[in-house]
């Protein structure tokens, strides 16, 4: 019994190759799954629903056919694609989590989170975070033309480009306080993360017991996968090395 955790693919038509690798994941070690989870970040930028481009649509058809297959695809927004909705989730076979839900996996309850919201140094992205989910922006940006929605997004990755080029490291990272704060509120002791890129399983020390943080990779250059089973959490990488010619 494996369930699969995956963040951070930040799928975009100028990868293609990312595009080929997640279907032809999903294929394979998807259908051999008890579950999959994407926890954000699927996309590179999301503008609404009704965005009629290549991606979205080839996107749609693979996570469906997994579900249709028998594995349920669960899928949590990211800062990337928070405006992801129902009407796509429906098409694509995903059931939308809220974040900071608790699932139990393998056995242990475990406090799943796209991990943004643990970055609480940086606080010009927390006031952008804001901002961005609030419902009246929301309501307002996606009342847009498509075309403006397009143009708005693509500005928001190249000022996101320029942040992390110009923050200190450390701002960008999780903040070990948010990340006790959020494992005590939820009343577990393990939590799934991303948004970092920093894969990676962590022991720690919640109130004098063990817990345990793990942070899923990115997907820019090649595949993260984490594997959990009742006996072992694993992080492995895919590369496209692995797509039969």
């Amino acid at each position: 019994m494996t369930a699969l955790l995956i963040s951070d693919l930040h799928l975009d038509a100028a990868r293609p190759q990312i595009t080929v690798l997640f279907e032809h994941f999903l294929r394979e070690q998807g259908r051999q799954a008890t579950a999959l989870y994407i926890l954000g970040d699927l996309f590179e930028a999301w503008v609404g629903d009704d965005d009629d481009s290549e991606l979205p649509a080839r996107v749609a058809a693979a996570t469906a056919d997994l579900r249709a297959a028998g594995v349920p695809v669960y899928f949590m927004a990211g800062n990337r694609d928070f405006l992801l909705g129902a009407d796509y989730a429906r098409r694509a076979g995903l059931t939308r989590l809220d974040d900071g839900v608790v699932h139990t996996l393998a056995g242990t309850p475990t406090l799943l989170l796209h991990g943004d919201t643990l970055c609480t140094d940086d606080e010009a992205y927390q006031a952008f975070r804001r901002q961005v989910r609030d419902p009246a922006w929301q309501r307002d940006f996606l009342a847009r033309p498509l075309a403006a929605r397009k143009a708005f997004a693509a500005q928001a990755r190249a000022a996101s480009r320029s942040h992390q080029q110009h923050a200190h490291a450390a701002i960008m990272d999780v903040s070990a306080d948010a990340v006790a704060q959020a494992l005590r509120a939820a009343g577990v002791t393990r939590m799934i993360h991303g948004h970092t890129h920093r894969p990676a399983i962590h022991d720690i020390t919640l109130d004098g017991a063990p817990a345990q943080r793990i942070v899923l990779g990115d997907w820019y250059e090649q595949g993260s996968v984490l594997r959990l089973t009742r006996e072992a959490a694993e992080l492995s990488s895919l590369t496209t090395g692995v797509i039969p010619t």
